[in-house]
C-alpha cells in the first residue's frame, strides 16, 4: 500500500459522517430505479427499474437546501464504481472499499460486502414502488428539454416523503427533486443527471 494511503479500521456499522453523507446520496438512486418514464402501473415502472439499472455509466449533482450539506457530483460506472467530488475532498467507492482524499492524503476504509450493491438491486426498487403513491403530472420543460412529470408519495413506512420525477423522451431521468426529514426539518435534495452511457467516464481507486 502507498505510504500516503491510510487503511481504517471498518466504520460503517457505527454509521461515521462519511457513510451517512453515502447513504444520503444513494437513497435517491434507489427511489429512481423504481421509476418509470411513462408513469403507468407500478409494473411498468417495475419494468423500467431495469432500464436504469443496466446503465454502464452517469454524472450526477447533487444540491441539498440544507446549509450543512454541500453541492456534490457523482459518476458512477457499473458495476460498483462511483466517484463524489465534495469541497472537502474526493470520495470513492471501489466495490465494498471507500478511499477519502483530502489535502493529498487518502484514506482507506473496507465497508460490510454488499454495502453498496444493495442500492442496485431490483427487489429493493420494487419494494419501494410497492410502498408508494404515483402520480403523473403532466409534461413540462425542464433543463431546456421536454419531459413528463410525476410524483411519487410514499405512504408506508417510517420515513414518508415526496418525490418529483421528470423523465426525459429517452427514458432517461432529467432531475429529481426529494422531500423528507432531517430530524425536525423538513429538507429538499436536487438531483440533476445526465452523461449516460458515456465511455469516458472512468473511475480508479486513488493512488
Amino acid at each position: 500500500m502507498p505510504s500516503h494511503v491510510t487503511e481504517v479500521s471498518p466504520m460503517f456499522p457505527r454509521r461515521p459522517a462519511l457513510a451517512r453523507r453515502f447513504a444520503w446520496m444513494l437513497v435517491p438512486l434507489s427511489l429512481l430505479a423504481a421509476t418509470a418514464a411513462w408513469a403507468g402501473p407500478k409494473e411498468d415502472m417495475k419494468a423500467l427499474s431495469v432500464k436504469f439499472l443496466s446503465l454502464r455509466s452517469y454524472h450526477a449533482v447533487m444540491q441539498s437546501d440544507d446549509k450543512r450539506m454541500q453541492k456534490m457530483e457523482m459518476d458512477f460506472v457499473a458495476p460498483n464504481r462511483y466517484r463524489m467530488n465534495m469541497p472537502m475532498g474526493t470520495q470513492y467507492v471501489i466495490g465494498d472499499t471507500m478511499y477519502m482524499a483530502i489535502d493529498g492524503r487518502t484514506m482507506k476504509i473496507p465497508m460490510p460486502k454488499g454495502t453498496v450493491t444493495q442500492w442496485r438491486e431490483s427487489d429493493r426498487a420494487f419494494r419501494e414502488v410497492e410502498q408508494m403513491q404515483v402520480e403523473s403530472l403532466g409534461s413540462e420543460i425542464v433543463n431546456g428539454k421536454p419531459a413528463r412529470k410525476y410524483r411519487m408519495t410514499r405512504t408506508e413506512g417510517k420515513a414518508p416523503g415526496t418525490t418529483l420525477l421528470w423523465v426525459g423522451s429517452d427514458g432517461y431521468p432529467i432531475k429529481i427533486e426529494t422531500t423528507g426529514t432531517a430530524g425536525k426539518r423538513a429538507t429538499t435534495m436536487t438531483v440533476h443527471y445526465s452523461r449516460f452511457n458515456d465511455p469516458s467516464i472512468r473511475i480508479e481507486p486513488p493512488r
